[in-house]
């Protein structure tokens, strides 16, 4: 990224000079890595500000252009990311579209058989995220995308926790609309992507107006660096050796795991289990203790979270645990321990000591 910020500055969209033509260069190469992990072509990557961005253009872009249409219900999946669940309020109390929750089992999946009681041919979009952000658990978008497919509806796919945990190639076979995240896959932040199927162009409102950039889906100058940062992450994870990545990860969770378990205390998994969520995820319920304390307890020496981070400030459980049948409480006895690709056994080691040290100090206190 660095020659991106320092050396080759040029604006992507100055068609006039070299400069401009090198930087439009590095987009459109940026656009063919991105959209080589997907299963797509590059122009139908369209490059945004983030996932939130890119899950409200999918949603918001797809039900303004079909408002007032027979296709007037929209599906999304009760454990989606805040923001789905935003942008279908709005389109619910502003646009008169009926917005209805699919509902999940105790390990998050979507329940496939109320997918499809609720599918029928005036559903204009379903909404489900490959991996969820909070307990890790991996849905079936192939299954989910074919159940909505043989009604005709548009399939919008989260996949920002995706490219850590899955291989993501050949998702654009199965969603019409793909939402990833540059900070997600190990790139820069401040740079998203929504992958949007070549028919449904025409179908897509922009949400932001101006120069007609990006085949006129999203107007503004491209970041240039964060561009080629988001790809290259892209790239990196497209190699062979990220899967054997995800099973040292994914093995190394698990001890993490049984550890936490083991402390002489009441504490219990969230989610599905071990092959069936996030390699990194660690959703672990501290029953009796407040996942608040713990955190503070832990404080500088541990980051973790009680659950989204997109969602700090909101004194409320989590929406995701309570629609996997967690009590309040237990909600709110629940820590979110993310481990990455460079966390190592000491790490590991040093984090179980200190959760024991503040459970100890809490339970005395």
């Amino acid at each position: 990224m660095t020659k991106y910020f320092c050396d080759l500055f040029g604006n992507p969209h100055s068609s006039d000079h070299s400069i401009g033509w090198q930087a439009s260069h590095a987009i459109e190469t940026a656009a063919e890595r991105v959209a080589g992990r997907l299963g797509a072509d590059a122009d139908e990557i369209v490059f945004t500000s983030g996932a939130t961005e890119a899950n409200n253009h999918a949603l918001l872009g797809l039900a303004c252009r079909a408002a007032g249409g027979s296709r007037n219900r929209i599906l999304i999946s009760a454990v989606e990311h805040k923001c789905v669940l935003e942008a279908g309020r709005v389109l619910r109390d502003r646009y008169g579209f009926l917005v209805e929750l699919v509902p999940v089992n105790r390990n998050g999946m979507v329940d496939l058989s109320a997918l499809e009681g609720a599918l029928r041919d005036d559903v204009l979009v379903v909404s489900v995220m490959a991996v969820n952000n909070e307990i890790g658990t991996i849905q079936d978008i192939e299954a989910i995308g074919r159940l909505a497919r043989e009604h005709g509806a548009v399939v919008h796919c989260d996949a920002a926790q995706a490219p850590v945990a899955i291989d993501i190639d050949g998702l654009a076979f199965h969603a019409d609309l793909v939402s990833l995240s540059g900070h997600k896959m190990h790139g820069p932040q401040g740079i998203g992507v929504l992958y949007a199927r070549r028919e449904l162009h025409r179908r897509l409102e922009p949400l932001i107006y101006g120069g007609g950039q990006q085949n006129g889906l999203r107007s503004g100058t491209l970041p240039v660096a964060l561009c080629v940062g988001m790809a290259a992450a892209a790239e990196i994870l497209g190699r062979a050796e990220a899967e054997q990545d995800r099973s040292r990860l994914r093995a190394r969770r698990d001890r993490f795991v049984a550890r936490l378990l083991g402390l002489p205390w009441e504490t219990s998994l969230n989610g599905a289990n071990s092959d069936e969520r996030h390699p990194g995820n660690a959703s672990i319920c501290f029953r009796g203790f407040s996942a608040q304390d713990i955190l503070q307890a832990l404080q500088p020496r541990l980051a973790a979270s009680t659950g989204s981070a997109c969602t700090t400030g909101i004194p409320e459980p989590s929406h995701v645990l309570r629609a996997i049948g967690l009590s309040t409480e237990d909600a709110e006895a629940t820590v979110r321990f993310s481990l990455g690709f460079n966390t190592t056994d000491a790490d590991l080691d040093e984090a179980v000591g200190l959760i024991s040290e503040a459970l100890s100090s809490l339970h005395a206190s």
